[in-house]
């Protein structure tokens, strides 16, 4: 708004209603906010207002606000934010001969004294247990609201709205109680008595058109940890069906409705185009959103400005410590802030970093494994309320809106921990009596006790898909690390080690004994039938580009247990001399601190621990690599996949310091039920800044084929693992340099 020139246009529109101009009181313009800039005008108890606003001095006609009398001087302000120029008048009406402006029966004066029910702006009538026409403060918002995840943000409160006779120029706005009706087409049937429309009839009047539209259908967002780049925090999206082309007419009616019947937003509502259906149009339609006075949002600012989120909500007592990417000797008794995200993490009771992280980072995958509260808390270990209890034992409480902090004593840890760990000792299975290397896709998923779940899981990947499409190896079973730990006695060392004075008491003597032993497993020879046996595997897998060696214990990616990122995978080249040694250092990794760790808080039996090794040749210079699920994780009731990918080898789940990957949720919709049409749309959640010219990392055929065999795999493991209708796999994925889709690992999701 050019404040110089509106002032003076607007105190000519003002006097113009008036036979003598009254003297107008106005602010200061310092004092006004630009987008919130408030009109006063005189008033009388014989008349009530009406606020116009227009694009140009002669086109003030769009009624944004209306007022009954309020002492001298009355104030009204629209609550669409002033993003441009705009010019308004004050319109004042006699009581008895008070409009009808929205035509449902009831006068602007009756529905100004309805103040809680109705709206004059907005001719919709609705029972107060379905929902309302207006909402006019945030306590009531949140009574109709419910939590909700979608892709982006956990738990965020979401009330939906339904427009009608949006092909007529009386739309009506309901605003819905969504506890109540979690869909819309329910509150059509039920909160507007219109069960005589089926819901093929709701969908093709709502939903994919703008030529028969006669409903739309939205959300309103709550993003409370929104941070703007003006500092205020805070904001309200208006959103659409991620699929739906909503045009700019129907978008500008929507916002307008919104902006006028939520006055307690006061100017933070934006348009999320959250779809690329979405985008299209958006960018299609850009100068007509331009010259309006729509404020848009786009997904990257939107997620990319979050100042707080809850991945893994919880309670928990600890030790609050801040600690970088690289820190050791973490316990099950701390709480951590980081820095950086840790390339690798042991059990720890809580976790708080001050970057963003996925849903599909090792952090978060060992969060949820381990029921452990973890945030993002932009500037955590800055700000004072957390400085002052770093170092003392807390509280530390995640929910979907805040965190808390309280200062604990030592004894409530201890109760606390103790809690929540396994009463009884738990014994892994392992087959010893079979010795054969056996091939991937030959493996049976019987064997996971010869083999580990890793090894069966990619070797039944081998048998639904391609063979281009997964790894080409063998697998080492457990008999080989058994027998290699009796000959060299080293489950001897592992006894005494266990029994040095302090060991489970000190965590810095715990890990350096522990990297002594697996010095010691790198040290110790091969017995010969098992060198033989390995060498000959080797001879079978010429591999110029190296070996890739990867773990497969008895203890991770089961169905209750992720085990992500406790132990090592190697590769070995050429110049390494025998594949053994390679091995040898698969086998050691056994013994890192955090996964023995970890199994010392399930308290898995460690001599019973046992490693396979997956071999098969390296992958070079691949074009990306990702992380995803074959379900949909944010909205368990529509099938989709959601996805976590990265440029090149920099990987998703342990990311570098500054990489951020590309998100996003790949959803299965029934674009045309006559014909049962499928067709997938993309929501992205935010976008990598590895990008190359801004263009996605997965072109979109890449990204449908991905799909296409995440909806394989998920049918087949789930009658493998009997799963339930919540059942999920987490896969791991890359673009080889030939452009081709590989997938190389996959484990039940822990959810």
């Amino acid at each position: 708004m050019h404040a110089s020139l509106a002032l003076t246009l607007l105190l000519l529109a003002v006097g113009a209603m008036w036979a003598v101009p009254p003297e107008p009181v106005l602010p200061p313009l310092e004092d006004a906010e630009p987008s919130k800039f408030p009109v006063h005008y005189p008033t009388d108890d014989g008349h009530y207002y009406v606020l116009y606003r227009g694009a140009t001095l002669e086109g003030m006609d769009r009624p944004v606000r209306m007022a009954l009398a309020d002492g001298e001087v009355g104030m009204m302000r629209d609550t669409v934010p002033m993003k441009r120029e705009a010019y308004y008048r004050v319109e004042a009406i006699p009581l008895d001969k008070a409009r009808d402006s929205d035509g449902d029966g009831l006068t602007d004066v009756e529905e100004l004294r309805f103040y809680d029910r109705q709206h004059p702006l907005n001719p919709a009538i609705v029972e107060a247990h379905h929902g309302a026409a207006v909402v006019r403060h945030r306590e009531d918002f949140e009574s109709m609201a419910r939590r909700d995840s979608v892709p982006g943000a956990n738990g965020i409160r979401e009330m939906k709205f339904l427009m009608t006779d949006v092909d007529t120029d009386k739309p009506k706005l309901f605003l819905i109680n969504t506890k109540r009706h979690p869909y819309h087409v329910y509150f059509y049937w039920y909160g507007l008595g219109r069960t005589d429309v089926d819901g093929r009839v709701f969908n093709s009047q709502t939903y994919f058109t703008n030529t028969n539209r006669k409903n739309l259908a939205g959300s309103v967002l709550a993003h409370d940890s929104y941070e703007g780049a003006d500092g205020r925090t805070g904001l309200y999206t208006m959103e659409f069906w991620p699929t739906d082309p909503v045009t700019f007419h129907f978008v500008e009616t929507a916002y307008e409705m919104l902006s006028a019947c939520l006055p307690f937003i006061d100017g933070q509502l934006a348009y999320h185009p959250a779809g690329e259906t979405q985008r299209t149009v958006f960018a299609e339609e850009r100068e007509a959103f331009d010259r309006s006075m729509i404020r848009t949002i786009s997904t990257e600012e939107l997620f990319g400005s979050k100042t707080y989120e809850a991945l893994n909500p919880g309670v928990t007592f600890g030790r609050l410590i801040v600690a970088d990417g690289t820190a050791s000797s973490l316990t099950a008794r701390d709480i951590v802030i980081f820095r950086h995200l840790p390339n690798d993490l042991t059990h720890v009771a809580g976790i708080i970093t001050e970057v963003p992280q996925t849903p599909l980072s090792h952090v978060n995958l060992k969060a949820r494994q381990n029921n452990t509260p973890n945030v993002y808390l932009k500037d955590a270990s800055t700000l004072p309320e957390i400085q002052d209890m770093i170092g003392k034992y807390v509280l530390f409480e995640a929910t979907a809106d805040r965190y808390l902090l309280r200062e604990a004593t030592a004894e409530q840890v201890d109760q606390y921990l103790e809690s929540i760990r396994p009463r009884e000792s738990q014994t892994p299975l392992r087959n010893l009596t079979e010795t054969a290397i056996k091939p991937l896709g030959e493996i049976g998923f019987e064997e996971r006790d010869v083999y580990g779940a890793k090894a069966v899981n990619l070797s039944e990947l081998r048998r639904i898909l391609p063979d281009s499409m997964t790894p080409a190896g063998e697998v080492i079973p457990f008999a080989y690390y058994d027998q290699f730990m009796r000959v060299n006695g080293l489950y001897d060392v592992l006894a005494r080690m266990l029994a040095i004075d302090g060991f489970y008491q000190d965590p810095d003597l715990r890990e350096a004994e522990l990297a002594k032993l697996r010095d010691r497993i790198k040290d110790a020879p091969v017995p010969s039938e098992l060198s033989e046996a390995i060498t000959a595997l080797y001879q079978r897998h010429p591999a110029p580009e190296g070996l890739r060696c990867r773990s497969s214990t008895n203890n991770e990616d089961l169905p209750d247990f992720n085990g992500a990122g406790l132990y090592d995978s190697r590769t070995h080249y050429l110049h390494e001399g025998l594949l053994e040694e390679t091995v040898k250092q698969v086998w050691a990794s056994t013994w890192n601190y955090r996964a023995f760790e970890e199994r010392e808080f399930y308290r898995i039996n460690h001599f019973h621990t046992a490693m396979a090794v997956i071999v098969h040749p390296s992958y070079q210079e691949e074009r990306s690599n990702g992380v995803a699920v074959t379900k949909n994780i944010i909205d368990p009731n529509w099938i989709g996949y959601y996805v976590n990918v990265q440029v090149g080898e920099d990987l998703v789940t342990n990311p570098t310091e500054d990489a951020i990957p590309e998100e996003f949720l790949v959803s299965l919709l029934l674009a045309d039920p006559e014909i049962g049409n499928y067709e997938y749309e993309v929501q992205y959640v935010r976008k990598s800044n590895r990008r190359v010219n801004d263009e996605p990392i997965l072109a979109a055929d890449q990204v449908f084929e991905l799909a296409g065999r995440m909806q394989l795999i998920q049918k087949h493991f789930r009658r493998l693992y009997r799963g339930n209708a919540d059942f999920g796999m987490e896969i791991e994925f890359k673009i080889d340099q030939n452009e081709q889709l590989v997938i190389k690992q996959a484990r039940p999701w822990i959810d």
